[in-house]
């Protein structure tokens, strides 16, 4: 019953060798929303990684799950959306809504799918104590007559065949590989598992930064600094954030990044606290339903830091995480930090990921 919290995974540098664990099986890691997906007959609840309920966001898989799977189960995977052949996270977020109506809309014009990658119960079997390997059977086997929108994970035991997933299905939308040791049970909230994602670097134009929530007026911290990229037009475009410093460094930034500070009227993103500019600019300082009631005000600096950063990939004209913060580029001229710098991953159908 719920609540479950999954099993987590920790990162490494490079997909790591089977024979050092006891043997791993290895598998694509998606970029969706964790899901665990409980049912029992008509009755179905799908949580959250944080075990936050979303059964009321996808309507279509809840009908998929009563069709698809077994009678009484539970499921662990990963809830994704597909537009044009490849993942899209930002799409996705747009199905955590607040009104029914709007909900029904975005269920019909961008609906969601289900891959399966792991089973923690059958019928009255508790399958967590399990090694990995007697699972996966088990979720094949249980998944062997399911078609989409519920999907089985693929796996192998090869580590080639992982480092070749890692390098092609990037360009399907996926952000890694994750390997699971085959004689480990299913830990609750435990990082047994092994993810390798990939990670770049860009140089940025430092164009303003946000305060810590433990700044105050006597000592100002640094919580991020905001990231812009020039565009073939020639404009700053804020492609994230950068955020992780010590609590020393944060203090440090702050006094360093004020003496640049200029006025809105001046600052390339001066428009952001204009209402009618965040309707079709992605403008630091916009509002959604994702950042409502937080403080997304920040202070404009005059754009002529440039920084090295460390991105794991881009999502549209963005960082899809936070950056983080390498060095210094005194070097660097802030006009020629421009996407072109940026690698392009070579596209890849992820109707051949999901096989």
């Amino acid at each position: 019953m719920p609540p479950v919290r999954p099993m987590l995974a920790k990162s490494v540098k490079g997909v790591p060798s089977a024979d050092a664990h006891g043997g791993l099986s290895y598998e694509p890691k998606w970029d969706g929303f964790r899901c665990i997906v409980f049912r029992d007959g008509d009755t179905v609840e799908m949580t959250s990684r944080n075990t936050r309920d979303l059964t009321r966001y996808f309507p279509e898989l809840v009908t998929a799950f009563r069709e698809h799977l077994p009678e009484r189960c539970v499921l662990d995977g990963e809830i994704v959306v597909a537009v044009g052949g490849r993942l899209e996270f930002e799409v996705l977020q747009e199905r955590i809504h607040p009104a029914a109506s709007r909900i029904s809309l975005l269920a019909e014009r961008t609906p969601a799918s289900y891959v399966a990658f792991d089973l923690l119960a059958l019928g009255d079997e508790d399958l967590t104590a399990a090694p990995f390997a007697q699972r996966r059977d088990a979720l094949a086997a249980a998944l062997a007559d399911a078609s989409a929108p519920v999907h089985l994970t693929r796996t192998t035991t090869d580590a080639a065949t992982a480092q070749e997933w890692f390098e092609q299905f990037e360009g399907a939308g996926l952000d890694g590989v994750v390997a699971k040791p085959l004689s480990s049970p299913y830990a609750q909230n435990g990082r047994t598992m092994f993810k390798v994602k990939h990670e770049r670097t860009a140089d940025v134009v430092i164009a303003g930064y946000r305060l810590h929530k433990t700044s105050t007026p006597e000592e100002p911290a640094l919580g991020s600094m905001l990231l812009g990229l020039y565009d073939d037009r020639g404009s700053l475009q804020h492609v994230g954030v950068s955020a992780s410093f010590t609590a020393s460094r944060r203090v440090e930034l702050a006094a360093e990044l004020d003496r640049l500070r200029v006025e809105f009227s001046d600052h390339p993103w001066g428009r952001w606290a204009e209402a009618e500019a965040h309707a079709g600019d992605r403008l630091p300082g916009a509002q959604s339903r994702w950042s409502a009631g937080k403080d997304l005000s920040f202070v404009p600096i005059d754009p002529i830091l440039v920084a090295e950063v460390a991105y794991e990939h881009m999502e549209g004209t963005r960082f899809r995480h936070t950056a983080r913060f390498r060095r210094w580029r005194t070097d660097r001229d802030p006009q020629s930090c421009t996407y072109e710098q940026l690698e392009e991953v070579a596209s890849y159908d992820l109707a051949d990921v999901l096989g």
